[in-house]
């Protein structure tokens, strides 16, 4: 099958002035091709801007921008993002280029891999295209099923004609609903209790016996289904675990599947997690998916929620697809890295042991580069065995660990690495955004440095 094309903006066949010459910074290092983030950073870095400067949430200062807008809109839309927001970085993205803008809304839906699977995201990028492009949104309805599913169009077109909170509203009414009959059942006597209290004792109720064993027979058939469905699920079990049957993975995002450890002590669900995972992992290392890279796990007290699990993760992940002398190890997010070995017999205890691994408000890269570099010469590693890129896991709200602008820090580690012979497979950062918040660890166009969104993995 063909992949999906998308018919350009009306913007795009109108006439416009040549952008202003612009000396753009490039970096002499060497990393992995990849179709997407090469496309990407080639676009992004036409930047031509210096962005503005702020303050983190703990009062630290950061960019607020990166000074390309397409790029503002890929790093800082995430799961939950306010409608508005996304709406505000929509109009400047487009503005500045309404081809690559589209593409970025096709990649807040994609499913799969193919992008960050937000589908309340996509859900407010296309009203926002029915408000100002409506055309444009016609036109490509065809190649947004194809990076969501069918079902998405008429619940774009419910959501227009029944108002874009309905299903908020919806769902706030069940919730009520279903709390009032709690409130409900709890304050009155089933009709059962108070048959049995009106009838004297020792008399016989016939409607009352036939009851009894009509909910006696219910009971039983339940408890045989339940052990039935039991037995075939462990039978199911032993047959993935021994190669007869396979186990699905592709539709689950990594947090989800950890998140399933946490919701019971139940013995088959964290064996499906486990084989789950085992399955993701496997397709993975099939493609030949982040193999030479190292995670940087923040766990600080500002990573609750999603984007802590999010977090722990890709952390897990990232260490189990690494080859030696890499694999089964991440750095800790603190002043302080320390590279660690990830301890745990499973999935559940690998990641308990990174949810308490030791953190700070920062980490010094200059200091995580160093135990990289520590590790490459005292194992004599080939150049090619060096770790290509370096994923930091957060939420962006971290303070500077380093006195110096990255970008002398930057050069020193430049410096490091060649004269121990690695100068030409430095390698590269990847911050990877997992809150929405302002906070922006560099500009666009800074070297040797990447900024990334999404809850799955690269594919």
């Amino acid at each position: 099958m063909s992949p999906p094309s998308l018919i350009g903006p009306p913007e795009l066949r109108h006439p416009t002035p040549p952008k202003p010459e612009t000396t753009v910074v490039t970096t002499t290092t060497k990393v992995p091709s990849d179709p997407f983030m090469d496309l990407m950073l080639a676009n992004f870095n036409e930047a031509n801007n210096t962005p503005s400067m702020g303050f983190t949430e703990i009062k630290s200062a950061t960019y607020l921008a990166t000074g390309n807008p397409c790029l503002d809109f890929f790093f800082h839309v995430v799961p939950n993002s306010p409608p508005d927001s996304i709406k505000e970085m929509l109009g400047r993205a487009w503005n500045f280029d309404p081809l690559m803008t589209l593409k970025l809304i096709c990649n807040l839906r994609g499913v799969r891999g193919t992008g960050k699977s937000d589908k309340e995201g996509f859900y407010t990028a296309a009203f926002w295209l029915h408000d100002h492009h409506p055309k444009t949104l016609a036109c490509n309805l065809d190649s947004f099923v194809n990076f969501g599913y069918f079902k998405d169009l008429p619940e774009i077109l419910y959501r227009m004609l029944e108002g874009y909170t309905v299903r908020q509203v919806q769902k706030h009414d069940w919730l009520m609903r279903k709390q009032g009959k709690f409130r409900k059942g709890s304050r009155c006597y089933s009709k059962k209790q108070k048959v049995e209290k009106s009838k004297p004792t020792g008399a016989k109720n016939p409607n009352l016996e036939k009851a009894k064993a009509r909910d006696l027979r219910k009971e039983k058939k339940i408890s045989m289904a339940k052990k039935e469905r039991c037995v075939s699920a462990s039978k199911y079990l032993e047959d993935v675990k021994a190669g007869k049957s396979t186990i699905a993975a592709g539709a689950l995002l990594p947090h989800e599947i950890i998140a399933e450890l946490n919701k019971a002590d139940d013995e088959q669900v964290e064996q499906v997690a486990e084989l789950q995972w085992q399955r993701m992992v496997n397709d993975l290392l099939q493609k030949g998916k982040l193999r030479n890279c190292m995670a940087v796990s923040d766990v600080s007290g500002s990573m609750h929620g999603i984007p802590m699990e999010v977090s722990v993760a890709l952390g897990v992940l990232v260490s189990d697809l690494s080859e030696k002398p890499w694999k089964g190890k991440l750095i800790t997010f603190s002043e302080s890295p320390k590279l660690i070995l990830v301890e745990g017999e499973n999935l559940k205890e690998k990641t308990e042991f990174v949810r308490d691994m030791e953190w700070g408000g920062n980490t010094d890269f200059q200091k995580v580069f160093d135990l990289i570099l520590k590790v490459a010469v005292e194992g004599n590693l080939k150049p090619e065995q060096i770790i290509k890129r370096l994923f930091v896991f957060s939420d962006m709200e971290f303070d500077q660990a380093s006195m110096s602008p990255w970008e002398t820090d930057y050069d020193v580690i430049v410096k490091k690495f060649t004269q121990r012979g690695y100068g030409d497979v430095i390698p590269q950062i990847v911050f990877w955004n997992l809150r929405h918040s302002r906070a922006t660890p560099v500009p666009a166009t800074q070297k040797g440095v990447a900024l990334y969104q999404k809850l799955v993995v690269l594919d």
